[in-house]
């Protein structure tokens, strides 16, 4: 999962459950490959529990436009499609 969408070891990240509303900072560590473990350790886990549905969203600085890579996973967390990307907004 962390390939098909270009997360890195170490890299920060926002946490949001879609089940209990909570939202954390936290920064991703790999599992098994393959696995489909996502987990929440340490202080996190006491805020964002085992079996709820979560939103990981990662950010970045750039001076082009980032294409953002969206993905949908069942219930294994096993990958299912990658979204369809929106039009970026001008301002």
């Amino acid at each position: 999962l962390m390939e098909a969408v270009d997360l890195w070891e170490g890299e920060r990240v926002l946490v949001v459950s879609n089940t209990s509303g909570e939202r954390l900072e936290t920064y991703v560590i790999p599992g098994k490959r393959g696995s489909g473990d996502i987990e929440m350790n340490g202080a996190a886990a006491l805020r964002i529990k085992a079996g709820e549905e979560i939103i990981i969203m990662a950010f970045c600085l750039a001076t082009e436009l980032v294409q953002a890579k969206t993905i949908l996973v069942d219930e294994n967390n096993r990958f299912l499609q990658y979204m369809e990307a929106e039009a970026p907004h001008s301002t």
